[in-house]
């Protein structure tokens, strides 16, 4: 699989994974890599963090659309945007739009929304979901990439609008469950992109939700992208103190031990990176996209520029 042609074939991008993964970080660097391809895109969160936007040097994002990179110029590339969905304000919008503008408000702020969830599991996600769907048709953005929930929520997020079809047989909250569902499991138009680190219990728990995925959801499974992979070094089995002389630098005490013991742990972390990779691809035959490990304190436009072109660099993937 070329990522290239993926990212140019895409439609809607679901991003989801285990908290803590750097899935946010990779929604990003998604939607950078898709703007290289002269393609616009719209980012959406649902979770209310803010790391989405600081990532482009932008304050947090709120339910109307806002601008985060502008594209175009010398370098022809897309412009990004992104937006924060709420179930409320989704219902708000809802309502507007079928002439209950003077309801509306006070509705929500009557909790009846609340009432509403808990006698109807998964209404809050399907409001969300709608308004992807609804996103997705007006066709205003090249690609849409969903920041899904964490793992665990992120099924319940997704399922939800077959449970829905399933416990409600007739009226709205079934039509909109139903234009969901056509619209998760259409493979042409939208594909989950699953995030983990090269490392045992990610690993694990994305092998776990890809299947619940696939058999609950019955969404299709685009490339797993690996984060977080140490960069491959040359010489780390070298002698310092040989190396130190070849190129005329005088060692400390203590510094060629101190040496030798970075290069061991340097090279142990990336064979057990390399170990975990080649079981998630024995359990999960599905491409791979391997990202760097980035070794700064915070994540900007220049870090996701690295993964961007990481992601469009890294060329067809084998499953």
């Amino acid at each position: 699989m070329d990522p290239g042609a993926f990212l140019d074939a895409a439609r809607l991008l679901i991003v989801a994974g285990k908290g803590g993964v750097g899935k946010t970080t990779v929604s990003a660097a998604l939607a950078r890599a898709v703007a290289r391809r002269t393609r616009d895109t719209l980012l959406i969160e649902v979770e209310g963090k803010i790391g989405l936007a600081q990532a482009f040097g932008h304050a947090a994002l709120a339910y109307d659309e806002v601008m985060l990179h502008t594209g175009g110029g010398r370098s022809g590339e897309g412009a990004v945007r992104a937006r924060h969905l709420t179930p409320d304000d989704a219902l708000l919008e809802y309502l507007h739009d079928h002439g209950l503008r003077r309801v509306s408000k006070r509705l929500v702020s009557s909790g009846a929304l609340d009432v509403v969830a808990t006698a109807v599991p998964g209404i809050r996600d399907i409001l969300v979901l709608g308004k992807v769907k609804q996103l997705v048709r007006r066709n205003e953005s090249d690609v849409v990439v969903l920041d899904a929930p964490a793992a665990g929520h992120a099924l319940t997020f997704l399922h939800s609008a077959r449970g829905l079809v399933d416990a409600v047989r007739v009226g709205p909250i079934n039509a909109q469950a139903t234009d969901v569902l056509q619209m998760l499991t259409d493979k042409e138009r939208c594909q989950v992109v699953l995030v983990t680190l090269p490392e045992e219990t990610p690993v694990n728990e994305l092998v776990e939700t890809a299947y619940r995925l696939e058999d609950r959801v019955g969404v299709a499974l685009g490339p797993i992208i690996v984060n977080g992979m140490y960069p491959i070094i040359d010489h780390l089995d070298a002698d310092p103190v040989a190396g130190a002389e070849a190129a005329g630098v005088m060692l400390r005490p203590g510094e060629a031990e101190v040496l030798s013991e970075a290069a061991c742990f340097r090279r142990r972390r990336r064979q057990l990176q390399e170990t975990q990779v080649a079981r998630l691809a024995e359990e999960l035959p599905l491409p791979q996209i391997h990202l760097p490990y980035l070794f700064t304190a915070g994540v900007g436009l220049a870090e996701l520029d690295v993964l961007a072109d990481a992601i469009l660099a890294s060329g067809p993937v084998a499953a």
